[in-house]
This record gives structure tokens, C-alpha cells and sequence, in this order.
């Protein structure tokens, strides 16, 4: 049963639970810049919805699965909150390698990080108005 497994390995050629270097896809320069973009505007969208309170960051990297990218949010209490991206090499045009609407994302991100406060707070807090 193994044998039929992608991660079981070719025999001399790929080791079983490694994937093969024909699987991970590899990004040219302009896409990886074009990455890099993508999630900055991401990570700067995010900081508009945001007081300067909460950190957001992100990052760009490769590891045996090929490209990841990944915008993460700091609150001031509470829990980070991230979202990450595995680009299909295949399926962009150059330009758009993170398929997920930018603005969607960045309110996602916001919302999950203000929970994330409202949660660490809990109901310890007087309300200043009703």
C-alpha cells in the first residue's frame, strides 16, 4: 500500500516522505519579486485597518515544498494571527501569485488580531459608553 503513496519514493531516484525536485515548483526572479509585492501589500493593508499598536509583518521564503509566504499580525494582547500562502507556479500569469483578494485578507487578518485582544481581555473591562 505504500507504493501507491506520492511520498513513498522512487527507488534510487526520490526517498520515501521526500517529494521530487519535478513536484516543488520553482519561481523565477520577477514571480518571487512579484510575491514578495503581493504579500507587502497585503501586510500594508492590514496595517490600515490597524492602531500602531499591533505589529504586522511578512515573509517570503523557500522550503522543501517550494515558495511560502506569510502575513502575520502581532496584537498588543492576545494570540499572533497569520495567513499563509503556497503559490501554484502554473496557475498564475506573472503578476497574481497569491489568488486570495488582497482587501479580504488584510480584513481577515485585522478582525481575527482585534478578537484575539477582545479575548485576552475578556469582560474585565468597563465599557466607556453604551
Amino acid at each position: 500500500m505504500n507504493g501507491n503513496t506520492p511520498y513513498a519514493g522512487t527507488p534510487g531516484v526520490t526517498q520515501a516522505g521526500h517529494r521530487a525536485n519535478a513536484d516543488v515548483p520553482d519561481l523565477s526572479p520577477e514571480q518571487k519579486e512579484s510575491l514578495r509585492n503581493s504579500v507587502a501589500a497585503i501586510a500594508a493593508r492590514t496595517r490600515d485597518f490597524l492602531p500602531d499598536e499591533y505589529v504586522v509583518g511578512s515573509q517570503v521564503s523557500d522550503d522543501s515544498n517550494g515558495p511560502q509566504a506569510q502575513v502575520a499580525v502581532q496584537p498588543p494582547v492576545g494570540h499572533p494571527v497569520s495567513a499563509g500562502f503556497t503559490p501554484d507556479a502554473e496557475d498564475f500569469d506573472g503578476d497574481d501569485l497569491v489568488s486570495h483578494e488582497e482587501s479580504e485578507v488584510a480584513r481577515g487578518l485585522a478582525a481575527s488580531a482585534a478578537l484575539q485582544v477582545k479575548q485576552a481581555m475578556g469582560d474585565d473591562i468597563t465599557p466607556t459608553a453604551r
